[in-house]
This record gives structure tokens, sequence and C-alpha cells, in this order.
């Protein structure tokens, strides 16, 4: 209120409301920039975190990385010491002979559930044409 008055004196009465919106104007433009920079300031400490997290993630891969290289030489180190226990042997112990898998649709066929074919509506049954027919005839009112 002071200030108010004050600058209705100073200013006078015509001037008062252009300073006002002047005054209103570069206020909203000093908040506005303090604002960004508080923005800034916060998206570079963000920034700083995930260059820590990402430099964290890639020396626990590389520490990964480094565990399976080990741990695949070691494998195959043991690989060649069984696979060389073999060569006092005639050959290797070998696989049984193939087999051709021969059809065997009717034990197929009968693998398959009664209700299952009846709630599918599979025919479990054959019929002769006569007995189709006579079955689905439409029957006579009398």
């Amino acid at each position: 209120m002071v200030i108010g008055a004050v600058a209705l004196i100073f200013i006078g009465p015509e001037k008062l409301p252009r300073v006002a919106r002047t005054v209103g104007t570069l206020l909203g433009k000093a908040q506005r920039y303090v604002s960004d920079v508080k923005a800034e300031v916060n998206r570079s400490m963000d920034l700083e975190e995930l260059r820590k997290m990402k430099e964290t993630v890639e020396t626990a891969a590389r520490d990964v990385e480094a565990s399976v290289q080990t741990a695949a030489t070691d494998f195959e180190k043991q690989w060649q010491d069984n696979g060389s226990s073999y060569t006092g042997l005639s050959e290797p112990p070998g696989f049984p002979e193939y087999k051709h898998p021969r059809k065997k649709w009717r034990l197929k066929q009968g693998s398959v559930p009664h209700w299952y074919k009846a709630r599918t509506g599979v025919r479990t049954r054959a019929l002769s044409g006569a007995a189709r027919v006579a079955k689905y005839r439409p029957q006579k009112f009398n």
C-alpha cells in the first residue's frame, strides 16, 4: 500500500497504469529467467547422476563379461581334457542305429479320447449310406 501511494504521488495517475504494466512484464520475465536457471541446474544434476549410473552399469557389464570369458576358457579346457580320454578306445561311444518312424495312423487315431472326438464333431463310427439317409431323413407327422 505504501509503495502504491508513493508511486501514485511521484508518477502521477496518468502514467501509473502504463508503469504498472511495464513493471509486471519485467517481473514476469525475471521469474521466467529464474525458473529456467533452476531447471537447467536440475537437468545438469540429473545428467551427472545418469553419467554415474552409466559408469556403474558399464563396469558391471565388464565384470560379467570377464567372468563369462574365464568360465568359457575353463569349460573349453575341461572339454579338451575329457575329449582326450577317448583316444585310447577304438571308437567313441556311438548313437543307436537310425530307425525310420513308420506311420501309425491307427494308433494316432485311437489315442484321441472319445469325449474329445464327440465335442469336436469327429465321426467315431462309420455309417453306411442307407443308415445315414435313414438317420437324417425328415420325419413324417401323422
